[in-house]
């Protein structure tokens, strides 16, 4: 069992290594393609975390392989830990949407510099949105019905809502704060 409990990166990067041994590096691409769009994570989160864990005997390192990265391994603690992890229930969300911030001292911002925000941010979901769709349709096309990873699917659903939702958000700010 680990000295300290696990946070959340560490137990994500637990969770990607059932599927096999993976360098930080790799480790790193899986957790920005798979919960990237929900969750964010460092390169140097990873590789404290991945230390760390090695210290603690929840997964061991191999030999270097190509250019020179080292594979981690999950051991029968790493998978019992995150088992424990796992469990437990979640926290609540935080809302962390860097553009509320700002709009929250909008009244010290030139409106057009605030519109070319609420503007900017607006086409970053919009984009977003389309990603998801297009994401959402390749996975249902590609597994018949009923045989697709639901939880992947689960996961998708909530930030087509998600992206819904804020974009009906930016269609109703006052015209000040989207007019300049």
């Amino acid at each position: 069992m680990p000295e300290r409990a696990l946070n959340a990166t560490a137990a994500s990067l637990l969770g990607f290594l059932h599927s096999g041994p993976s360098s930080g590096w790799d480790l790193l691409a899986t957790a920005r393609e798979v919960i990237g769009p929900f969750w964010s994570i460092t390169q140097s989160q990873v590789y404290r975390e991945l230390a760390a864990m090695e210290r603690a005997g929840l997964i061991t390192a191999q030999q270097s392989g190509r250019r020179d990265r080292r594979p981690y391994e999950l051991t029968s603690a790493g998978q019992a830990a995150f088992t424990v992890w796992l469990a437990q229930e979640p926290a609540p969300e935080q809302i962390r949407f860097p553009l509320l911030l700002t709009m929250s001292f909008g009244a010290h911002l030139p409106p057009e510099t605030l519109a070319a925000f609420v503007e900017s941010h607006r086409h970053t979901h919009a984009q977003r949105l389309a990603e998801y769709e297009r994401t959402r349709e390749a996975m249902t096309e590609a597994v018949p019905a009923g045989m697709g990873d639901a939880y992947g699917l689960a996961t998708l659903d909530f930030g087509i809502r998600y992206e819904r939702a804020v974009l009906e958000w930016f269609e109703h700010l006052p015209a000040r704060m989207t007019r300049g």
